[in-house]
């Protein structure tokens, strides 16, 4: 720990302390202007005792008596109080935010061990050659500065501090080693006042290292009908000089018919980035043909070392895209680097901290150890055992990812998907190829989380379906998939019970597209979303309406027997009885007064199909509340769609090891530039 004579400027991504070159590569966000929903993420109030208590008996885990002894020295004044002190009441309690920076009042303490202001140590050790890090805090005032680290189990220790008195700001430097690291843990510090007031105006992360060059990056925004968001992400993107300083290229492909380019406030967007925004128009190819169109931009123009993917409908922490960049430069080896994903309706909830791939079963979801939806706003970085454990992901949603441009230039574009499970192939074919994707806490965008939608029974059931499968050949390591093939027909068998015969046909189509060959993916890019849109309209499930008084008033001819209402089945005994009465029912003459009335309102959070089979038809609201379709019993449907979904199985099982050696030929033409290029000419012709 050692005192400097200046103070590093703010928003400065290089400077020079006594022993050489110094890359800084996380800042300390402290904002006056900031929501206050959202301050939990970045700095809270402690109060009560134990500072270094252990997250583990914080959050009822683990030894109380170990927890005990690894309380820090300062440990007998205070703990932290996520619930008492998360928002803004809790920190103004102790201290303030303000345009100088975060005041910690007279014996109160605030800490930064938060979600964008912890140092996620274990990140930084197991993917860069790097052996210690700078910690530099510049402050004014009298007070302390207390330097913690975790483990992976999540236990705390107190790693150094310091004491301020100075009128003038003053800086001091720790230097912390990466050496414990190697499988989780977070450096932080906490900042406490004295007799006085101690005001920390800033604090900065930084590595000693001769790679002080900054990588550039160009950003690749798809959009389709959101020129509201996408305007708005560009305003705040020209407000980020910081960000900026580094961009190449703001390259927006726009593929909807409400042009961003007609909103009011693009040519104030347009003028304020000046040549460093690009604009293209294209057909809708959905999310894989957006991306793909930027990914062969920023490498045809040579100029960005990164492609930054982001989505039209987040919001940005800017300082993470200063992150992400940082740690790709100093990387050991060329790595994608992903955001973690929080709701943009609950701002503090993280929906996703890292995914994978089930191999077996072949389907996405959480990393192990992680869960989706957790409150930083109910219990923080510090009192969360599982966050201190690093996580590694088999791939990064592209609501925010950045990709060195020489991956690209190795592997290929996306695949012709339009949307859904293009990143998580593109990630798989990327570790094949040797390269890594890291998931990097404190980069991270707001998004729309996904329990505010179902694409699994819209128009989106079909990508869902052929890309899983084509994704599955292509990358699965288990013979004809794993389980795949048996939660396919599982899927279809699910659909048909909840009388959902729309998702079932789409599933089927799917499946036929698949055996067709690969050659069709780039015809289906323009043309099938049409083609399954109009497909819909032959189905009562697909077709909504806004409002429940559009319907016929439920009505059924006899009560529920007992007046039990269906339950859940709770065995898999019971659940194979349920199924088979379920397809009984299914083929047994529908009730007359059914067809002229719903049988009963079902709430979306309700949609199970041990519930709908129970029905003759039914009234179902849609996953965003905003309108309802009334499904309806049809027995010739149901024979129909079961008998093809037995022989479309049984022949994708069989002709598994042969459509898997078809894919895995066709993938260099199929993500190769030259083949895009003609997917993005057609799309465009009138």
């Amino acid at each position: 720990m050692t005192d400097t004579a200046e103070a590093p400027a703010q928003g400065a991504l290089a400077t020079t302390t006594k022993t050489g070159a110094l890359r800084i590569v996380q800042r300390t966000i402290i904002r006056a202007e900031q929501d206050f929903d959202i301050r939990p993420l970045y700095v809270n109030g402690l109060s009560g005792l134990g500072g270094g208590e252990s997250t583990a008996r914080q959050s009822g885990e683990g030894d109380g008596a170990e927890a005990d002894r690894a309380r820090s020295e300062d440990g007998a004044k205070y703990h932290y109080d996520d619930t008492a002190n998360s928002g803004a009441e809790g920190v103004s309690s102790f201290g303030a935010i303000t345009h100088g920076g975060a005041l910690a009042r007279s014996d109160h303490r605030l800490t930064f061990g938060t979600y964008f202001n912890a140092f996620p140590a274990s990140y930084w050790r197991r993917w860069t050659n790097l052996a210690t890090v700078k910690l530099l805090v510049t402050a004014t005032g009298q007070g302390t500065i207390f330097v913690y680290r975790s483990t992976a189990k999540g236990h705390v220790q107190r790693a150094d501090a310091a004491v301020f008195d100075s009128d003038a700001p003053q800086t001091i430097e720790f230097e912390l080693p990466l050496k414990p690291f190697i499988d989780g843990g977070w450096y932080w510090f906490d900042i406490e006042g004295g007799r006085g007031n101690l005001l920390l105006h800033s604090a900065e992360w930084g590595f000693e290292t001769d790679s002080t060059e900054r990588g550039s990056v160009s950003i690749g925004i798809t959009t389709f009908n959101r020129p509201d968001f996408c305007v708005d992400q560009l305003v705040k993107l020209a407000e980020q000089p910081a960000v900026l300083d580094i961009v190449d290229e703001i390259i927006v492909v726009d593929q909807g018919t409400e042009k961003v380019s007609d909103h009011e406030l693009y040519p104030e967007a347009a003028a304020a980035l000046g040549s460093k925004l690009r604009l293209i128009e294209q057909g809708n190819l959905g999310g894989s043909g957006g991306f793909s169109r930027s990914m062969d931009e920023v490498v045809a123009r040579g100029a960005a070392d990164y492609v930054l993917l982001l989505d039209d409908d987040v919001v940005c922490e800017p300082e993470g895209i200063l992150r992400a960049v940082a740690f790709a430069d100093l990387a050991k080896a060329p790595t994608i680097v992903g955001g973690q994903m929080f709701s943009l309706y609950d701002r503090t909830v993280m929906h996703a901290f890292g995914e994978t791939v089930a191999k077996w079963r072949w389907f996405w979801g959480p990393a192990p150890g992680t869960v989706h939806g957790h409150n930083f706003a109910k219990q923080s970085l510090r009192s969360t055992t599982w966050l201190h454990r690093r996580v590694d992901v088999d791939y990064n949603g592209w609501w925010m990812c950045l990709i060195p441009t020489q991956v690209i230039r190795e592997i290929g574009l996306a695949l012709p998907m339009f949307i859904k499970w293009d990143d998580a192939e593109f990630g798989l074919r990327a570790a094949e190829a040797g390269y890594s994707t890291v998931t990097m806490p404190g980069v991270a965008v707001w998004h729309v989380p996904w329990h505010e939608k179902d694409d699994t029974i819209d128009w989106q059931a079909y990508f869902h379906r052929r890309n899983r499968i084509i994704t599955a050949l292509l990358h699965s390591p288990y013979e004809r998939g794993g389980r795949l093939v048996r939660e396919s027909f599982e899927t279809q068998i699910k659909h048909l019970l909840s009388m959902q015969y729309g998702p079932a046909e789409m599933g089927l189509m799917a499946i036929e597209d698949i055996l067709e060959g690969p050659e069709r993916m780039h015809r289906d890019m323009r043309l099938r979303l049409g083609e399954l849109n109009a497909l819909r309209k032959g189905y009562d499930d697909s077709i909504a309406k806004p409002d429940l008084d559009l319907y016929p008033k439920a009505r059924r001819k006899k009560p529920p027997r007992k007046g039990k209402s269906p339950t859940a089945p709770t065995s898999t005994v019971g659940r194979a009885k349920l199924m088979a009465l379920g397809g009984i029912r299914q083929v047994m003459p529908v009730r007359d007064l059914a067809m002229l009335h719903p049988e009963a309102n079902i709430a979306h959070i309700d949609l199970k199909w041990w519930l709908l089979s129970q029905f003759d038809s039914a009234l179902v609201s849609s996953a965003d509340g905003t309108s309802a379709a009334w499904y309806k019993r049809r027995p010739d449907k149901f024979r129909d769609l079961l008998s093809r979904s037995v022989a479309l199985h049984t022949r994708l099982a069989r002709e598994w090891p042969q459509l898997a050696q078809q894919y895995q030929d066709a993938l260099p033409d199929l993500s190769s530039s030259k083949t895009w290029h003609e997917t993005f000419e057609a799309s465009t012709q009138k």
